[in-house]
């Protein structure tokens, strides 16, 4: 009961941080000017990505690094086939035109490169530096890609992603003290919530008789993708759909590059471990699920509720599979098949049908 209460109360502070940073430093970077598009996709994703740092960073720390591992691995299959399929049931999401052609490229590129680092069983203090530094690589593209974009604007032509009602501070929020101290508290509450959680989650583990690669990749994956869920839900409701698919893929691409890259860092020369079974079977369906966003985007640059529906059966199917792994069930032989054999071909070629037979004209919001 102690360890449920300090994984609650974990939890909360994580989400709790990482509103209040997502807050302080939107309204930050709007008061000095920079586009909301840019805040959208580094800001807000990194502020949602934040408790998924904040807990890979707690673990390689307290020499968890499965957790660490898991944990980005398990919130990145999370983010595509929950979060996202939990917001196209509420609405069909439309696509913007930037995410098909960019943020899609990157978070597969990103993937594809995760998996290629990790072939060897290790993520160096090289390659965690490498994975860091694309973050900032990538925060620059798109602040100069934002000021060309302003530029366009400011000769006539619309800006893409510009917004007529963009939120502006105003009143309290406006004053730079209050930002700087919601940043601050927002950070403070990441740091509390992740120590309390790492430690609630291996004791979960510990209880349960199962890895801490496991409870990283479902549990405590979950759990920090919270603000992910209830950001895209939140936009979903309101009819604001790009900011419900652009949080989803945004914090997947930071998760990668900022929460390993920084981990790999920390685990210094040692490097940082991947676990055999996440490098056998989890890095796979990872990239799997992020190749999987291009051809349902480009069936009509959206996403359909049976489509949302699809993501939530496999995420669904996901988990099953690791409760079956783990326990090492005789249903596992079974299900793995019917799963290969019949439901993953089927899905393929329902795709391939729409794509042939709806081509991409819907325009592109």
């Amino acid at each position: 009961m102690l360890n449920l209460l300090l994984f609650l109360a974990g939890l909360a502070a994580l989400i709790g941080g990482a509103e209040l940073l997502v807050r302080g430093a939107s309204r930050l970077a709007l008061s000095f000017g920079i586009s909301p598009l840019v805040v959208g996709l580094t800001i807000v994703a990194f502020g949602t990505s934040a408790p998924e740092m904040a807990i890979s960073a707690g673990a390689v720390l307290g020499g968890q690094t499965g957790l660490a591992v898991g944990n980005v691995v398990g919130s990145n299959i999370f983010n595509v086939l929950f979060v996202l399929g939990i917001s196209a049931l509420i609405a069909p999401l439309v696509v913007h035109r930037q995410i098909i052609r960019q943020e899609v490229p990157i978070l597969i590129g990103a993937s594809l490169l995760l998996v290629v680092l990790s072939l060897d069983g290790r993520l160096t203090l090289f390659e965690g530096a490498l994975l860091l530094a694309l973050v900032f690589a990538y925060t620059v593209f798109l602040v100069v890609q934002s000021r060309r974009e302003t530029s366009a604007a400011a000769d006539g032509a619309p800006a893409e992603g510009s917004e007529d009602d963009v939120p502006t501070a105003s009143g309290w929020m406006a004053r730079l003290p209050v930002q700087l101290a919601l940043i601050v508290v927002g950070l403070g509450l990441l740091v509390v919530g992740s120590n309390w959680l790492v430690t609630a989650a291996v004791a979960f583990a510990e209880a349960l008789g199962v890895s801490d690669v496991i409870i990283g990749l479902t549990i405590v994956a979950a759990g920090t993708s919270m603000p992910e869920v209830a950001t895209s839900i939140a936009a979903a409701i309101k009819g604001e759909r790009d900011i419900a698919v652009g949080n989803a893929i945004g914090s997947s691409t930071f998760n990668i590059f900022g929460c390993l890259g920084l981990s790999g860092v920390l685990a210094g020369s040692a490097g940082l471990v991947v676990p055999g079974p996440v490098l056998a079977f989890d890095l796979w369906v990872m990239l799997a699920v992020a190749l999987a966003c291009l051809p349902i985007f480009l069936t009509g640059r959206e996403i359909a509720r049976w489509e949302g529906a699809v993501f939530l059966a496999y995420y669904v199917a996901y988990v099953a599979y690791l409760i079956l792994a783990a326990q090492s069930h005789d249903a596992l032989p079974a299900f793995s098949g019917v799963m290969m054999s019949f439901v993953l071909p089927l899905t393929v070629i329902t795709l391939v049908v729409v794509l042939i037979r709806r081509p991409a004209g819907t325009p592109a919001h």
